[in-house]
């Protein structure tokens, strides 16, 4: 097994310089730090876990989090998700700090701002998708600040791994049931959370394809709601009202009872079939009185916990994730399988 001596005789610095890089202690130039970084992982360095564990407790490392969608039911899995792993991680003197926004890029940024001045070491984000907001991920990486995004994803950014779902995949899945739950001319009403979060802008994408060859499935509009409900109810309505044509509606987001409760208002609850995703309480009771059709989940107490799990492990031993991209179980949910 390669030894600190070893990658500072190959590197031609010190112990204590490739000790400082491995262990994110002290300032380093970045083509030192990467030259080591790279002979580290060619000789497949491995630190020892004690030597992690009393690194860890003696760094007082604090993780940051910032989460989208204030008031989304959804997210209290994913809440639950992070409050566990955070317990786990307060054994080696490492504290989560938990912020929560609504889809506002002004609001997200205070809210990365304020964590960093609080002296956070890496951050777990689900990121408004926006040029200042990529801007901002990319100058944490400079000030070696890592990032990992969880639930949604930025495109171009600087961040580390992604921990989610595979939204166009899960774009396709919900084209998927449309065509077998559905017969004769199927007109379809768009129900979307935000289009500045791109799990939503993916979901409609991934069923946009899904439909392509489809003859008798069609688009007869989008709307956002902003994962609200009492938006949704009101621009559900709407939709209803101004296109008595559609009979089945594509949920990508939250505010998904409120919309159900437009639907039972126009009397059209036997009409129209219902396609969401998630399983918070007021869904899986809409699933059992048969209003929706079918949910797709996607393991949100894992996206709550893995990005912590990958960050602790980055600035602990040195260690990136296997994976860029780690993507949760699409599990399909029918009132047959609840």
């Amino acid at each position: 097994m390669a030894t600190i001596k070893e990658i500072a005789a190959l590197a031609g610095v010190s112990r204590g310089t490739v000790d400082r890089v491995l262990n994110h202690r002290g300032a380093v130039s970045p083509q030192t730090a990467e030259k080591i970084l790279e002979i580290a992982r060619s000789l497949d360095y491995r630190p020892n876990k004690a030597g992690i564990v009393l690194a860890a407790q003696k760094r007082k490392l604090k993780l940051g989090v910032v989460l989208l969608g204030r008031g989304n039911p959804f997210y209290e899995d994913v809440l639950l998700g992070i409050r566990e792993k955070a317990s786990e991680l307060e054994s080696y003197n490492c504290t989560v700090l938990i912020r929560q926004t609504d889809y506002d890029r002004k609001e997200q940024l205070d809210a990365i701002d304020e964590l960093v001045a609080e002296g956070i070491n890496g951050l777990a984000l689900s990121p408004y998708n926006d040029n200042a907001v990529r801007r901002k991920i990319n100058n944490l990486h400079e000030q070696g600040i890592p990032v990992v995004t969880l639930n949604t994803d930025i495109e171009n950014s600087r961040r580390i791994a992604y921990v989610g779902c595979h939204y166009f995949r899960s774009g396709q899945t919900a084209a998927g049931l449309m065509r077998l739950m559905t017969s004769g001319q199927v007109y379809t009403g768009i129900v979307s959370g935000s289009g500045n979060v791109l799990c939503h802008t993916e979901r409609i994408a991934g069923f946009k394809d899904g439909i392509k060859d489809c003859q008798n499935i069609h688009i007869s509009a989008t709307i956002t709601n902003q994962d609200d409900d009492f938006e949704s109810y009101e621009m559900t309505a709407r939709l209803l009202k101004s296109h008595p044509e559609i009979n089945a509606l594509y949920f990508t987001a939250g505010g998904v009872y409120g919309g159900c409760r437009a639907v039972i208002e126009s009397g059209r609850q036997y009409d129209i079939k219902i396609f969401t995703f998630d399983m918070v309480e007021t869904t899986k009771k809409l699933i059992e009185k048969g209003l929706i059709a079918a949910t797709i989940c996607q393991q949100p107490i894992l996206q709550g916990s893995k990005p912590l799990d990958i960050l602790f492990t980055h600035l602990t031993a040195g260690d990136l994730p296997q994976s860029e991209y780690n993507y949760v179980d699409i599990d399909i949910r029918i009132r047959e399988n609840l």
